[in-house]
């Protein structure tokens, strides 16, 4: 999957908050942290599950399942019981248009 997905209206996108979509079989989560977006693979490394049901903290996202936190920003892993991280994908504002894609398979 090369194109690039729109995941909401940037004007139906607040501050402070994420949307959950698919790419092409792959979870992603969609944040809008001070008015930047980020995305990263809606799965914890550790055990396969999904992260968007854990406390936000700022710009760390912590898994509910055992409590592995995640950078939302760069996708680092930052505390056990996780070691790797999670996967990030690009984000753009296209003609008012929150957008993501997956680029690993370019």
């Amino acid at each position: 999957m090369s194109g690039w997905f729109t995941v909401a209206a940037q004007t139906d996108f607040p501050v402070g908050t994420l949307r959950t979509t698919d790419l092409d079989g792959t979870p992603v989560a969609v944040f809008n942290l001070d008015g930047r977006y980020y995305a990263i693979e809606d799965i914890c490394t550790h055990d396969g599950g999904i992260l968007t049901g854990g406390a936000l903290e700022g710009d760390v996202i912590v898994c509910p399942r055992h409590g592995a936190r995640f950078s939302i920003k760069t996708g680092e892993v930052l505390s056990p019981p996780a070691y790797e991280d999670v996967t990030t994908f690009p984000v753009r504002v296209e003609d008012g248009m929150v957008q993501v894609r997956d680029a690993r398979w370019d």
